[in-house]
């Protein structure tokens, strides 16, 4: 379990991370393990870089794949559209809001 993303999650603070070499601006919404195995966090991209140049409702981001990852001073005051605190692409769930 990762103790940045969890206490983000419980502050409701913006993360900011570079996943696949661009920086990703996410709210987090859930953190657990995917029913792939990985440990993953799911978040609504609202900045940064995306491959498709638009903001990411709901995107799994696999954290071993994370660099740099810290809170921006940022807070975010709702979940986004379609949160659900039972992520059906989680098998384990270790935060959620």
């Amino acid at each position: 379990m990762n103790r940045i993303i969890c206490e983000a999650i419980r502050k409701r603070a913006v993360l900011r991370f570079i996943y696949n070499g661009r920086l990703r601006i996410v709210e987090p919404q859930c953190h657990g393990i995917s029913t792939a195995g990985n440990e993953v966090l799911r978040g609504v991209q609202t900045g940064g870089e995306s491959e498709t140049g638009a903001t990411i409702f709901g995107k799994l981001f696999e954290v071993a794949r994370m660099a740099d990852l810290g809170e921006t001073g940022d807070v975010f005051a709702k979940p986004g559209l379609g949160f659900n605190p039972q992520d059906k692409g989680m098998a384990v769930v270790h935060c959620h809001l």
